[in-house]
């Protein structure tokens, strides 16, 4: 594997986030890199929607198979539109339930790249977190970002200690943001994709709404 010993480690703080530094990590992720940063949940890593050899470096470093489905995190419901195919009344389930630690499978538009999309139900996964610095990152960036939660290949849980972050993945990610200690819970997963809402996973996010 292509090692990049140039990682860009921004320390920041995870409830007041420099703009500075979330600038410089933002120049990164437009330049084409791989970035590890802190969620609502646990840490994910990330790249920009439409680089393909971006996505491939993170299906190599977590060892993903090709029938993975990813996910894209969005910074409020704006991206819906462009990214799924919604009516009025799923719309609103939405903005009743988000933003959340919940991803949600959603039937994808033209505008998501194939390689994202669930291959048979063309579905793809949309988060909107909570997460300042998550928060901060989006509108920055002014896009989605593709994402997967941190757990490497053999793993059962993420990654949360930012000193294993970097000690496992140092030569591997360009740019680590440090937003501290994570948490090993992962994201609730709620298909909307079919007639009714099915909970697929539970994890952190409250899914009473569509049990």
């Amino acid at each position: 594997m292509k090692e990049y010993p140039d990682m860009l480690h921004l320390h920041i703080h995870p409830d007041n986030p420099q703009a500075r530094l979330i600038n410089q990590a933002v120049e990164r992720i437009r330049a084409g890199d791989v970035v590890v940063y802190p969620t609502d949940a646990a840490y994910s890593i990330g790249c920009q929607i439409g680089n393909k050899s971006a996505m491939e470096r993170i299906a190599q470093i977590r060892g993903l198979g090709p029938k993975h489905q990813y996910a894209i995190m969005c910074c409020d419901l704006s991206d819906i539109a462009t990214y799924a195919k919604v009516d009025n009344a799923m719309y609103r389930l939405l903005k009743a339930n988000t933003p959340s630690i919940t991803t949600f499978i959603l039937p994808a538009t033209s505008e998501v790249p194939k390689r994202l999309m669930h291959p048979k139900k063309k579905t793809i996964g949309l988060r909107i977190p909570t997460n300042p610095i998550c928060q901060a990152l989006l509108q920055e960036l002014g896009e989605p970002i593709l994402t997967s939660t941190l757990i490497l290949p053999g793993q059962s849980d993420p990654l949360d200690d930012p000193y294993d972050i970097e000690n496992q993945l140092g030569k591997r990610v360009d740019v680590f943001i440090d937003g501290g200690f994570g948490t090993l819970s992962t994201t609730s997963i709620v298909d909307l994709s079919g007639e009714n809402p099915e909970v697929v996973r539970h994890g952190a996010g409250d899914v009473s709404a569509f049990e």
